[in-house]
């Protein structure tokens, strides 16, 4: 991994040892998961600090989901999230905007956003312009279709080296705008324009992706391919599903994971750090005479 020790916004991270759980808070009525639960800012603020007091370490605040549908005015996106961004100042925690709009991302910048997260793939080469002109990072997710347009069926040769070459692409789009490598992430898009069969391939190969070079982020939370690998699960019943995605992800190379179930999946994030030798235990008692642990 290229530049494994990142400052991200109020956080140092060294990837190398370190995996930083992402929670997810939407201000949209018609979210993926809650289905609108944090749609009304007093909701999406208690949202988000009660993420940071489970151990979330970066809080991602969106305002249009990505599945298609109306565009939403830019000024109306800008209006949910940047309330939000700015209700968590100070909170410690990174700050992140998913936004594919380059207005949202300079207002959300400009409000106290630490990264934009661009499920487009900086669709819109002027999101790289808007990052460059900042001190903010950049997530570069791959994507095939338009932002909000279907994608039916979507057809890969090898969906592994096709995911690379587009993001290499875009990593080379997003420096050739001033965009320093060291605020940039990738994320292959589990899910977005790929079917299952597409994000188990992703998920198994994952370290072909990791070995790009930026840090690594996977957004697995209780998606589709998880339910249909089990059996028809819904949503709400993919925790485990998703929880097991994730740890498998870490093993080859993921070190941000993008969540929705914030308490479950840091326990299971610390138990790998533990296991890897990346962490020491909370603490030692088990098996030991008091006073061996120092």
């Amino acid at each position: 991994m290229s530049g494994a020790v990142r400052r991200i916004g109020p956080r140092e991270f060294d990837f190398a040892r370190q995996v930083a759980v992402m929670a997810i808070v939407n201000r949209t009525p018609d979210s993926f998961y809650d289905r609108g639960a944090t749609f009304a800012l007093d909701r999406a603020v208690e949202a988000a600090r009660a993420a940071v007091a489970d151990g979330a370490d970066w809080v991602d605040v969106g305002g249009a989901k990505f599945a298609p549908g109306p565009p939403i005015p830019v000024d109306e996106e800008a209006e949910r999230v940047v309330p939000v961004v700015a209700a968590l100042a100070g909170s410690g925690a990174v700050v992140s905007v998913d936004t594919f709009h380059p207005e949202v991302a300079r207002r959300a910048i400009a409000a106290g956003a630490h990264v934009i997260n661009d499920t487009t793939g900086i669709h819109d080469p002027a999101m790289a312009d808007v990052v460059a002109d900042s001190d903010a990072t950049v997530v570069i997710t791959h994507s095939l279709a338009a932002p909000r347009t279907p994608h039916p069926m979507p057809e890969y040769g090898d969906v592994v080296a096709e995911v690379a070459g587009f993001l290499r692409d875009r990593i080379d789009l997003a420096r050739s705008h001033g965009v320093p490598e060291e605020r940039i992430v990738i994320d292959p898009g589990h899910d977005l324009n790929k079917n299952t069969l597409h994000s188990l391939e992703l998920t198994r190969r994952l370290d072909e992706i990791a070995g790009i070079g930026p840090p690594l982020l996977v957004a697995l939370s209780n998606k589709d391919f998880v339910g249909e690998s089990l059996g028809r699960r819904d949503r709400r019943d993919r925790l485990a599903g998703s929880i097991a995605a994730a740890v498998y992800c870490i093993g080859r190379g993921a070190r941000i994971v993008r969540v929705h179930n914030v308490r479950e999946t840091v326990d299971a994030v610390r138990m790998v750090e533990a296991i890897e030798g990346w962490r020491e235990p909370a603490f030692l008692e088990h098996n030991l005479q008091p006073g061996d642990a120092s």
